[in-house]
Order: structure tokens, then C-alpha cells, then sequence
């Protein structure tokens, strides 16, 4: 007779070797979510990008594109908890951090933490909700912390916030104000995938769904966000992202004066800070350990169209924030690639 003997679970060092450099070690965990997600490589991206970043995504895009999907296979390959809230019109702040709750039989308060208190959390339909529900998950985005009945209760790191937006509805929908969708990291535009892409998802549909396995632990992602913190920024890339920034606030100082009456407000302050620790992550997720032009480049759209506010003039002759990019990307100078910093030259 034979008996099956119960595995041991292994140490962390064991289930993930430690991996010393990070690109080999995100390109694996980003193939492990393609085993799931066909196509959407630029939001994939994104996300990692974000998450070494430490920043927070909105998500547009109309339904059945995936968006629930990518992060509950981020959030398995990664090792994270995944957390999804259904944002309604009836949900109130104590849905979303917690609630004190009497317990009769003790006769005393216990604190019940809501649904925030997770690695990845999806905010479905974000816009549906009040904006007092709003405000208290963005207060939350922003001090990654929640204080229930005088205690103070951190969020699990890393902490990262997908939210989205249904941009075909406006029916009981309650639209973000522009202070409180500027402390999204990213606003990435999700769209159709290609008719290759959808054939190879119809034909995954028929099939066993594939499960992903965790590739990276929560340390392992600690060290990556600690080494894109590393990555060296030349002086003029931190001035191209500000004079990107500048430009959309005033188009007339680059020869942009018909773009001008479009935009009511420009990007903040936010806007360069964000675009620069952006674009350090996506030079580490690219195996550089300097930025480049092409990492700012790249991310602008992401990192600055949801920053600009535009007119009246803009919404009846529909003209939309990546219009403007587009017009303020051809007005402003790169700066040279041979002049940018390299490792070997900070040595």
C-alpha cells in the first residue's frame, strides 16, 4: 500500500529563484498573462508600467474588451489579492474602506475593512457612482491609507487602482471632476482588437480557458519598483517633459495659436512628475538603465490627455485631447539622442 505523502510548502526563495535583472523577469510574468489575454499589448504594458511606477490607471473602453480579465491574471501571475467593485448610483463610502460594526454579543465596535484593502482593485464603471463614493476611493489612490473610527489602516503594497469608464453611457453616470481624475497616473484608451486578435480569442473560447501561474512574488515587484527609481534621467528629457506640459497651458508661446482656443485648462504639475517616474519604469521594463526620448515620448498621450480641459469650442467641433497632443507633439523639439545621458558616461 501506498500512501501520498503532502508537499511541504516551499519557501519563496524556492518558488521564485531571485531574478537580478528585472526586464528577463517582467517579460516572463507579461508572457504568463499573454497565455490569457490576446492582444491589449499596450495596456499589458501599461499596467506594468504603473505598478512599477506607483501610480494608478483609468481605463476607457467600451465593454467585453478584457479589462476585468487583465487584472485578475496580473494580480495571479504577480502573487496579489484581486479585489472588484461594482460602482452603482446606491453605494456609499462604507462599501468601498470599511465600517465600524456593533457586535452585540462582545458589546463592543470591531472595525470590518472593505474591499480597497487588496493588491489589485478593479473600480468597474467608476463614474457611476456619487461623488462622495468617488472621493473617498481616490483619497485612498492618494494616501494609501484608510482612517476608520480614529485607527489608521494601510493598504496592502503594492497597491494598485484600475479603474473604467464606459464612454458609450451617460445615463446615470456622475463624471470625475478634473482635480480628482488628475490623480490618475495614466488614462489609457482601450480599444477593438484587430481581427486576428478576436479570431484567436473566438477560438480560446472553445477550448479549456487557461490558467496562469505566479511568475513574480511581491518582493520580487518591490525590488523592480526600487531599481526604476534608479534609472537615470538626463536634464534635458526632464525639460522635454515640461516644456510638453507647457505647451499645452500655452500653445501660443510655440506657434500653436489656432490650438489655443481649444484648451480651457492645461496639463498640471502632475502631468511632467507623472510622465517622468512613467517613463523610468518603461525604460527598466525595456532593459535600459537610462530614459530615453522614446519612454517620454510614448507615455505622453497616456499621462497627459486626461490633464487637459477643454472648451466648449473643442467639444462642438469635436476635437479631442489627443488632437491637441498630436498638434503640440509636432510643435515641440526632441532633444538630440547623442546628447542624452548614458550609465557608462554617469560612471
Amino acid at each position: 500500500m501506498t500512501f501520498d505523502i503532502p508537499q511541504q510548502p516551499q519557501p519563496e526563495e524556492q518558488r521564485f529563484p531571485r531574478r537580478e535583472d528585472p526586464r528577463d523577469a517582467l517579460e516572463e510574468a507579461l508572457h504568463e498573462i499573454k497565455r490569457v489575454i490576446v492582444g491589449q499589448d499596450a495596456m499589458l504594458e501599461r499596467l506594468l508600467v504603473a505598478l512599477l511606477a506607483g501610480g494608478h490607471v483609468l481605463l476607457e473602453g467600451v465593454p467585453g474588451l478584457a479589462k476585468t480579465l487583465t487584472v485578475k491574471t496580473l494580480a495571479q501571475v504577480l502573487g496579489g489579492s484581486f479585489k472588484r467593485i461594482q460602482f452603482t448610483p446606491d453605494l456609499v463610502p462604507a462599501d468601498l474602506i470599511g465600517t465600524r460594526v456593533y457586535r452585540p454579543d462582545t458589546g463592543r465596535f470591531e472595525t470590518e475593512l472593505g474591499p480597497v484593502f487588496g493588491n489589485f482593485l478593479l473600480a468597474d464603471e467608476i463614474n457611476r457612482a456619487p461623488a462622495k463614493v468617488q472621493s473617498a476611493l481616490l483619497e485612498v489612490m492618494q494616501e494609501q491609507q484608510v482612517t476608520i473610527g480614529g485607527e489608521t489602516h494601510p493598504t496592502p503594497r503594492p497597491f494598485l487602482v484600475l479603474a473604467t469608464q464606459n464612454p458609450i453611457e451617460s445615463e446615470g453616470t456622475y463624471p470625475l471632476p478634473e482635480a480628482q481624475i488628475d490623480r490618475f497616473l495614466m488614462k489609457v484608451m482601450v480599444d477593438y482588437p484587430t481581427m486576428s486578435e478576436e479570431a484567436a480569442v473566438v477560438d480560446r473560447s472553445l477550448g479549456r480557458v487557461a490558467e496562469p501561474r505566479e511568475r513574480l512574488s511581491i518582493a520580487d515587484l518591490d525590488r523592480f519598483s526600487e531599481a526604476a527609481q534608479r534609472v537615470l534621467v538626463d536634464r534635458e528629457v526632464v525639460q522635454y517633459a515640461v516644456t510638453l506640459a507647457d505647451a499645452t497651458r500655452r500653445p501660443e508661446k510655440y506657434g500653436l495659436d489656432d490650438v489655443a482656443p481649444y484648451v480651457e485648462f492645461g496639463a498640471s504639475p502632475r502631468g511632467p512628475i507623472g510622465l517622468v517616474q512613467a517613463a523610468r519604469a518603461l525604460a527598466l521594463l525595456r532593459g535600459r538603465g537610462y530614459v530615453a526620448v522614446a519612454d517620454v515620448r510614448d507615455l505622453a498621450p497616456d499621462v497627459l490627455r486626461h490633464r487637459i480641459v477643454l472648451s466648449y469650442d473643442a467639444l462642438t467641433e469635436n476635437v479631442s485631447a489627443d488632437d491637441v497632443l498630436g498638434r503640440v507633439f509636432a510643435a515641440v523639439d526632441e532633444p538630440p539622442a547623442d546628447h542624452l545621458r548614458r550609465p557608462e558616461a554617469a560612471a
